[in-house]
């Protein structure tokens, strides 16, 4: 049996998301470097130090069905602006994760987060028939938590002590979750959202 996700690419009207490569190495720094964003400690952004681990980490995971990792494309100018990813794939429970997303700075607050998860979630639901899509953030990650709150998705609680990072802190992380019941109505707020950002 093959992975449940195989050999896809998403479309809309600003970005495309394509599988990541080993070729995009250099232009995902371009991107990270707009912003320093490796710099928050509480994200995972690449940086020089450790692009190529975070790369083949996610090609293994990906070989392994356990992640799909997307590079992001700005339609309009045909760059690498961020990336992001389906993680926790669990076919047998029909759900997974959204997450592991940055773009670079100036593509923050434009509409393409909005675009970009209306397509990965779109996939996910009416695609691969999910039940329930779930994200999960850095307690510390108030931007992160509030870009998740608009899509619409609930949060359902907070996982304390959940992680050891790498400086050896403990990480608390929030959960929210989108359900197969909730998606229509959260469909249709996004399209409208993204109407808004291009009119």
């Amino acid at each position: 049996m093959g992975n449940w996700i195989d050999n896809i690419a998403l479309e809309g009207d600003k970005v495309k998301l394509v599988p990541l490569e080993k070729s995009h190495k250099r232009d995902l720094l371009k991107a990270a470097a707009d912003g320093n964003l490796w710099e928050l400690w509480y994200t995972s952004v690449p940086s020089e130090k450790n692009i190529e681990a975070y790369i083949d980490h996610a090609l293994k995971q990906k070989e392994e069905g356990i992640e799909y990792t997307f590079t992001v494309i700005d339609k309009a100018t045909n760059t690498i602006i961020g990336s992001t990813r389906f993680y926790s794939i669990q076919p047998e429970h029909r759900r997974l994760e959204i997450g592991y997303t940055w773009y670079a700075k100036k593509h923050q607050r434009t509409g393409v987060n909005t675009e970009c998860k209306l397509l990965l979630l779109k996939f996910a639901f009416e695609n691969l028939n999910c039940i329930a899509v779930q994200f999960m953030t850095n307690w510390h990650n108030i931007k992160s938590r509030t870009a998740i709150a608009r899509l619409g998705a609930k949060e359902d609680g907070i996982l304390r002590n959940h992680r050891i990072n790498a400086d050896g802190t403990y990480r608390d992380s929030v959960v929210f979750s989108i359900t197969e019941q909730e998606w229509l109505s959260v469909k249709k707020t996004l399209e409208y959202i993204l109407t808004k950002h291009n009119s």
